[in-house]
């Protein structure tokens, strides 16, 4: 007996053990190489072209971004391109890091544990990079910094080059170059040459670098051969004629009228943004990984869209799926089907019970729609537990962007009215969907869905709706071909006024509606006596294989 106690205990340490270390899986990589090309041109932008060579440590968690620092925000997003082992990758917004920069989505080129991968960058043009030469008068000046990555992820050291290409024509008797950072281990004295352009090269290398420093080098020519638009001179209030003290003065009058005005504004509004994140704050404590299968609605959620974007979306899930019929728009009145469907959600269910209890009274409906709100937040942040809130919403971003896509795309009205109807939901997700619907349906006849008589009350009583058909590739007709037809602005302003009646008529004050679901899924923390202040932010990443360069230290 004590012999089989012992293994069962062993087995359950063993379990728990791989549990705790798949739970504890973190980002932790090597930079193996990295290659960094910087160009000087001849408009006085700067163009940059970096090659990481990754190498990802066994049981480390997948990367699958890289976040590229840049030096400002004056960088042109469309003149960016990136691959990994000559796969082009997507580039993406979405940076995580301070200071100015993008991200480079990995997609289905994510370096898995183990693995290797050779990251290639190019940005085409970055803006406002060259100033005065303090001791050398008519000269420019470059100085650059190359990204990096947080130390807490990255091991190894890092053979590492940096080249400066300084603007066409410059001759080498008119060029000089800056000693690095007192941090740099490799060569003082750049290695100088004529690159294949006839440019003039300095390039610094140190084999024992590492990917978790900045380093800094620069150079300086004649500024006569760029634009003298290009070098940085003044800031703006110099350039209309303040001088230092001037701008000393102003500033402190700025900081005098923010202390005593500025601040309770901030602090009115900040309280209000508050009221609005009604996500449980259980949900920060993040996992890893993906949670799919959440619907639309349960989406919008969890990306705290507003309320009543949200039940907004469950209405139209209810009369697609005939469980409810609009019988009048303004104010809003909707009848409930007797039986209901199968297979409606809980949320659903419990929305269409609001407006059957409160149908003759607002101030009921909207206390229990509210209640819907609280249950579904609830249900949604158990659904999340153990993965990354981040990935998910990224994941079902991409989802609702995609749904515009073949949307927009579409060659026919048949095709894009079935792809709307299939996807509405999802498109709703789009913080501009409303001026999104309107522009993609503004010039083009539109096939009405299945379920748009019991959405529109004074549909079935128009004319304007005229049975049209158009013959399918099969010969037959196609679905949306043997609905009547609208045309698209009425169609677009149809869906958008909906929405909006909804939202005024039913969900009423936004704020009003949402601070009591805040009350209860995410209420202000408790003060105490001891009045201890909570931590102030920092670099740091939730995300390292989102490798990073932020404005003073990577994550």
């Amino acid at each position: 007996m004590k012999r089989k106690l012992f293994i069962l205990i062993l087995a359950l340490v063993l379990i728990f053990g791989l549990t705790a270390s798949t739970n504890a899986q973190e980002y932790s990589f090597e930079l193996e190489k990295e290659v960094v090309h910087v160009f000087y041109n001849e408009d006085g932008s700067m163009s940059l072209d970096y090659t990481f060579f990754f190498k990802n440590n066994a049981g480390a968690h997948i990367i699958d971004f890289v976040d590229v620092g840049t030096p400002n925000n004056n960088w042109r997003f469309s003149s960016i391109s990136a691959d990994v082992n000559g796969q082009a990758v997507e580039i993406s917004s979405d940076y995580q890091g301070d200071g100015s920069g993008f991200a480079i989505d990995m997609g289905g080129y994510a370096i898995p544990a183990g693995g290797s991968a050779k990251v290639h960058v190019y940005v085409g043009y970055v803006d406002e990079v060259l100033y005065p030469n303090d001791e050398k008068e008519d000269y420019a000046s470059a100085v650059f910094g190359a990204t990096y990555f947080g130390g807490q992820y990255v091991t190894g050291n890092t053979d590492m080059s940096v080249s400066l290409h300084l603007p066409p024509g410059v001759q080498p008797d008119e060029s000089i170059y800056y000693y690095p950072s007192d941090n740099w281990g490799g060569n003082q004295e750049p290695i100088s040459k004529i690159d294949e352009n006839g440019r003039i090269t300095y390039t610094w290398y140190d084999p024992n670098a590492n990917g978790y420093t900045q380093y800094q080098f620069g150079a300086s020519f004649p500024s006569n051969y760029v634009p003298a638009s290009a070098i940085i001179t003044q800031s703006w209030l110099e350039k209309i004629g303040f001088d230092a003290d001037a701008i000393f003065g102003l500033l402190m009058c700025l900081g005098m009228v923010f202390f005593f005005v500025g601040i309770p504004i901030i602090s009115t509004v900040q309280q209000r943004k508050r009221k609005m994140k009604y996500m449980t704050p259980k949900i920060a404590i993040e996992g890893h990984g993906i949670k799919r299968g959440l619907t639309a609605v349960e989406s919008a959620i969890l990306m705290e869209e507003p309320l009543d974007k949200v039940m907004t979306m469950i209405l139209f899930g209810v009369i697609k799926k005939e469980a409810a019929t609009v019988t009048n728009k303004d104010p809003l009145r909707i009848k409930v089907a007797n039986p209901i469907p199968e297979k409606l959600r809980k949320y659903e269910k419990d929305f269409l019970d609001a407006f059957t209890d409160g149908k003759n009274n607002r101030a009921v409906q909207r206390k229990k729609m509210q209640k819907v709100t609280v249950n579904l937040i609830e249900s949604v942040s158990k659904k999340m537990k153990g993965f990354s809130r981040k990935e998910t919403i990224a994941y079902y971003k991409k989802i609702m962007e995609r749904a515009w896509e073949q949307i927009e795309a579409a060659d026919t009205p048949e095709i894009m009215s079935e792809k709307y109807d299939k996807a509405l939901e999802w498109t709703m997700l789009d913080d501009n969907y409303q001026d999104r619907t309107s522009t993609v349906f503004q010039h083009r006849p539109v096939y009405t869905p299945m379920w748009w008589g019991r959405y529109d009350p004074a549909f079935g009583k128009s004319s304007a709706g005229k049975s049209v058909s158009a013959p399918s590739s099969s010969g037959g007709k196609s679905l949306a071909s043997s609905m009547p037809q609208l045309p698209g602005a009425d169609f677009a302003a149809s869906v958008v006024g909906g929405a909006q009646t909804f939202s005024d008529k039913v969900v009423g004050n936004l704020n009003k509606f949402t601070s009591p679901v805040t009350q209860k899924t995410n209420p202000p923390p408790v003060s105490t006596s001891s009045g201890s202040s909570g931590s102030s932010g920092s670099c740091a990443c939730a995300c390292a294989g989102c490798a990073c360069a932020c404005a003073g230290g990577g994550r």
